[in-house]
């Protein structure tokens, strides 16, 4: 790989984590808060009557939705400006550059700890994004009760190959019977 591959690819992760850091707090704030008032008032769509996570989609209006997709291209191709520094854009600490104060992290070793918290706090959120969808898609909410989902092979009354399947006296001695941590049926030690 070489030096440019690696800028490209770093400021692709960065770009991804600081999406995936508001998407996390998107999907987080409405379950605690919604707006007064009305998203789209030639619908009548209230704030309030649009559910939380994946069912948000199908009750948006569709100009709603490119509006979002119109503003973050806005954003991507005339705001943001390389610097030469993946993720860099010359805006500063949390983008107040762009409001013209000076935001800038001068100390270089506070800046680098800053960088270094940035990137691992959006792998995170994009772990953290990459479950909530999943979860919702699976039991129709971020927070979901995973009772509600019933066509999991671990609810569905089946032994799935590998759990369980032999009876007790035909299981091979694992060294660990009758030790504190000896739990079945996974058959492992674990103190």
């Amino acid at each position: 790989m070489n030096v440019e591959n690696f800028k490209r690819r770093r400021e692709t992760e960065l770009k991804h984590g600081r999406v995936s850091m508001f998407a996390t707090i998107g999907y987080i704030v409405p379950e605690y808060f919604k707006f007064d008032g009305y998203c789209s008032p030639s619908t009548g769509l209230k704030f309030a009557d649009i559910p939380n996570g994946l069912k948000a989609l199908s009750v948006l209006p569709k100009e709603g939705l490119a509006q979002m997709v119109a503003f973050a291209g806005f954003i991507e191709l005339a705001v943001n400006r390389p610097t030469g520094e993946p993720g860099n854009y010359g805006k500063g600490f949390l983008g107040l550059g762009t409001l013209g104060l000076s935001a800038s992290i001068q100390n270089p070793d506070v800046r680098a700890k800053k960088l270094a918290a940035e990137l691992a706090n959006g792998r995170l959120a994009m772990m953290a994004i990459m479950g909530m969808l999943f979860q919702d898609g699976l039991t129709g909410s971020a927070w979901g009760d995973w009772a509600l989902y019933t066509d999991s092979p671990l609810r569905s009354g089946k032994l799935s190959p590998g759990f369980n399947t032999l009876p007790e006296w035909e299981k091979p001695p694992n060294g660990f019977e009758g030790l504190l941590g000896d739990q079945e049926p996974l058959g492992f030690w674990d103190p």
